[in-house]
């Protein structure tokens, strides 16, 4: 789907009559929405969904006094079932951008990261370095966005899944790979061919709330900055990627 067309399905959703605060609590459940393909930040362990946004967002939950179910889907329909109430808000590495923003509503950033570069030994480590060449992008995210915007590419490849453009690279259908910066220096630990280049572009990043659900995004932003407080934050942080990587 094109970004005017999908922008234009969430602004058709947007109104539908969101959980309140007082509603979540009353039930005692909150439904969180990830894609679950992205790791370290959401994955499957097996049948166990976990990473850092995880175990952030189950924190989040308990420190509001609310247990969590969680719902998996594909990334770039995620805020499109926000706006369906298949759930009450997404974690899923959303960088804030002002188009996002007329759709949805968005917390504090739980991270700041960015696009980079993930390429094979020999290949396009620098932005300049990827004029005339093929490269592979997760369709519907930031780093699609800024890989279009950069002049003298050969041909830009999307696909469904962050894993998906991964394996494009790792095949060599394609000359480099862009995505967030921890995701390419996690796949560089797992395979040491990957290696990470420079940086596209920089994002912070944070959970999306429906349209003018004030009362969940104050108590999500209340919740953050206690877990960040108390030391949970960075005993995650430190976890998954060895620094703390919220925004300074």
């Amino acid at each position: 789907m094109k970004k005017t067309l999908l922008l234009a399905a969430l602004l058709l959703i947007t109104g539908a009559t969101a959980r309140t605060l007082e509603q979540i609590k009353a039930a005692g459940t909150v439904k969180i929405g990830t894609e679950g393909a992205f790791k370290p930040f959401n994955y499957f362990e097996g049948k166990k969904l976990t990473g850092f946004e995880i175990e952030l967002a189950e924190a989040v939950s308990k420190q509001m006094g609310l247990k969590y179910e969680w719902v998996t889907q594909s990334f770039d329909s995620l805020l499109i079932g926000l706006n369906q109430n298949r759930y009450d808000f997404v974690i899923a590495s959303h960088g804030i951008t002002p188009e996002r923003q007329k759709a949805v509503d968005f917390s504090d950033p739980h991270y700041c990261g960015g696009g980079a570069i993930g390429y094979l030994a020999g290949g396009p480590a620098k932005v300049a370095d990827l004029k005339g060449k093929k490269v592979a992008v997760q369709v519907g995210t930031t780093y699609l966005d800024a890989v279009k915007k950069l002049s003298g590419i050969g041909e830009v490849k999307t696909y469904p899944k962050d894993t998906d453009a991964q394996q494009a690279l790792m095949s060599k259908r394609v000359d480099a790979w862009v995505g967030d910066k921890f995701g390419v220096i996690e796949a560089s630990k797992a395979n040491s061919s990957i290696k990470l280049g420079e940086q596209v572009f920089f994002e912070r990043n944070a959970m999306a709330i429906a349209k003018g659900n004030t009362t969940l995004t104050a108590a999500l932003n209340d919740a953050l900055k206690k877990v960040q407080a108390d030391g949970t934050y960075a005993k995650l942080s430190m976890k998954y990627f060895g620094s703390d990587i919220r925004c300074k």
